[in-house]
């Protein structure tokens, strides 16, 4: 039987590319660019000027489009539409059908669902991990279906930060240099000392030449939450952080996340199984054979 792949096929891409941003500039508009240079091209034009305006509003609206650029509102996150599909021999697999949902900035939200349901392979396509087969993946305004795999690992390396389950640390270098590894990858001349601070902000400050091994699965993860921060990302992906703790450890470590939602003003998507654990989340979107089935918010 041949192995499962994506339609759409792609490969892993690093997280961190340091490549320059791309960005549309307007004349005649007090210097603004970008979304912002738009509203003013209407609101400063003549009646007579209008139909130009509106037309230079609409090749702008394609030229963003074509960079990966949209205009939106207060959303951090955004699914239209998304599908993914994946092959197997002649069979088409439809894992994902037509999600579409908004996430606001600072929100911290739990996608939950039952093995199979699509949690992780949507968090992927929101992440820019993988593209999906229709539909579109927008994050703080960027289309990331748009993008080539060089784009979207630029975006993920100024935007992104992930948690992952298994902790994904690099076992031959200590607590502190696992944290350091993207700052020096980023090129960040105080690497080290900003480590340092993460490491103590999650409790780890006499763990910090500890090899993961040494480390209990509740340390190694506060390594990796403290990894995750070093950009203060706008949006904090976690797939199972917990799964691989027990039940006090993994109430601990959704208490820190909860606090770096707080103080980083990061957007948190949790993915999760564990309905208690998804209870603390203000938010929480079921997802069942591939499809959004319930989108419910805390009471305040």
């Amino acid at each position: 039987m041949t192995a499962v792949q994506a339609e759409s096929g792609s490969r892993p891409s690093p997280a961190v590319r340091l490549v320059p941003i791309a960005r549309i500039d307007f004349a005649g508009c007090g210097g603004r660019s970008g979304s912002a240079a738009l509203p003013a091209l209407l609101s400063t034009a003549r009646p007579d000027e209008l139909p130009f305006a509106r037309s230079l509003v609409e090749q702008a609206s394609i030229r963003q489009a074509r960079n990966g650029r949209i205009l939106n509102g207060n959303e951090m996150l955004e699914a239209k539409e998304l599908t993914k599909e994946f092959t197997s021999g002649d069979q088409k697999l439809r894992v994902l059908r037509n999600v579409s949902f908004s996430v606001e900035q600072g929100d911290f939200v739990a996608i939950v669902g039952p093995s199979g349901s699509g949690k992780t392979t949507l968090l992927g396509l929101l992440a820019g991990l993988d593209i999906p087969t229709y539909g579109n993946a927008i994050l703080d305004g960027v289309n990331l279906t748009q993008l080539d795999e060089d784009a979207r690992a630029r975006v993920r390396g100024e935007k992104v930060g992930f948690i992952f389950q298994t902790f994904q640390l690099i076992p031959s270098l200590n607590a502190l240099e696992n944290v350091q590894v993207p700052l020096e990858l980023r090129g960040d001349r105080d690497a080290r000392e900003r480590a340092r601070k993460l490491l103590d902000r999650v409790g780890l400050t006499a763990r910090a030449h500890h090899f993961p091994v040494q480390l209990s699965g509740g340390e190694q993860q506060r390594v990796a939450i403290a990894r995750a921060c070093v950009n203060s990302p706008r949006v904090l992906f976690a797939d199972e952080p917990s799964g691989n703790l027990d039940a006090t450890t993994a109430q601990n470590i959704l208490s820190l996340i909860e606090e770096l939602n707080s103080e980083l003003k990061s957007t948190v998507l949790l993915v999760t199984h564990d309905r208690e654990i998804a209870a603390r989340a203000r938010r929480r979107i079921s997802l069942r054979d591939g499809a959004v089935i319930e989108d419910s918010r805390s009471a305040a």
